[in-house]
């Protein structure tokens, strides 16, 4: 649905996309993730034809993003992060008026109008003016007119930004609901969405791509070696925890081992072995030979925020960290 081949961006000395190639198929949802300034809004502006690329080329649903721009843009359906609506009009109004600026005839445009606010729930606020609307409301209609001309392609920058945890999983399960009848890219902040919706990750640093997998796949490739998390509790309320790691630094093949949490009578630790190193058989012989009780031992899967700072060699932005912790987030 979505081919790009070394597509590139200069602006003077600047290169802010440098040669990226990647291909995204029929029906995905793809998450196009990146810290600020590694080239995404830049990319998807190129995609949707508002930026002339410097060189290589892309295909959208099988046109030509250089030489036919305008039937590219009849298949893409954009919804930037503010949404492009008119405060002071009525949301039928406004759908109304954007399916006639997207081509669509008289006979369709009362029936796509109502697919559009029922698909995105803004049925019930149709004849309402936009501005007096709610943010959450003001993005589902952002969401309406991107899909009111059914579009094969829907880029969606920061869906749901600024957005409250109950506005944020109605988006999310909105976005999951199009795939199939659309192809999907999404680019956000907020990386457990992206684990939540997506189906593949695109990784883009510094102009160029550094990952293209699903999540499972880019969390496995990450961590070369195993990782389990221990807990560990002492026997009559006893425990020494400094003892506890001690103890599991000296199993062969642990190269690392981390103290997630402590205390007089339990402790979680993470523990790293080598490449193609299995050493949770030796992890639980070693605490239990020692007398303290294991209380659990399981695999611990790498967070896609540590993948993504791996692969990018960033720091977490201040919106990632809230995202962390609360699945909310804010922009770009």
């Amino acid at each position: 649905m979505i081919t790009v081949k070394g597509l590139t961006k200069r602006y003077a000395r600047n290169t802010a996309v440098d040669h990226i190639s990647f291909e995204v198929q029929k029906g995905q949802i793809v998450g196009f993730l990146g810290p600020n300034g590694a080239g995404k809004t830049t990319t998807m502006r190129m995609l949707t034809c508002f930026l002339t690329p410097t060189g290589g080329s892309a295909t959208v649903a099988g046109f030509d993003i250089l030489e036919q721009p305008l039937e590219v843009k009849k298949r893409i359906g954009y919804l930037p992060e503010t949404p492009p609506v008119y405060p002071e009009m009525r949301v039928g109004e406004y759908l109304s008026f954007v399916g006639q600026l997207k081509g669509l005839s008289r006979g369709d445009l009362e029936s796509r109008v109502g697919y559009a606010c029922e698909r995105c729930s803004v049925a019930d606020v149709r004849n309402k003016l936009i501005g007096k609307l709610s943010k959450g409301y003001r993005q589902r209609v952002g969401l309406a007119q991107a899909i009111i001309h059914n579009p094969d392609v829907l880029i969606l920058d920061e869906p749901t930004a600024g957005l409250d945890p109950k506005q944020i999983n109605e988006t999310r399960d909105l976005i999951k609901s199009l795939a199939g009848d659309h192809t999907i890219i999404l680019s956000t902040h907020i990386l457990p969405e992206v684990s939540q919706t997506c189906e593949q990750v695109i990784i883009i640093n510094k102009g160029k791509i550094v990952a293209t997998d699903s999540v499972s796949n880019l969390q496995h490739r990450a961590r070369s070696g195993e990782s389990v998390l221990v807990e560990v509790g002492g026997r009559n309320g006893n425990l020494d925890p400094a003892a506890v790691q001690r103890k599991l630094e000296q199993v062969a093949g642990v190269n690392r081992v981390i103290a997630k949490s402590d205390g007089q009578k339990r402790a979680i630790f993470e523990v790293e072995s080598g490449p193609n190193k299995s050493v949770r058989g030796d992890v639980a012989r070693a605490v239990v030979e020692s007398g303290w009780d294991l209380n659990e031992l399981r695999a611990a899967s790498m967070s896609l925020e540590e993948v993504f700072l791996q692969l990018t060699g960033t720091e977490a932005p201040a919106e990632m960290e809230v995202v962390a912790a609360t699945a909310g987030g804010q922009k770009e």
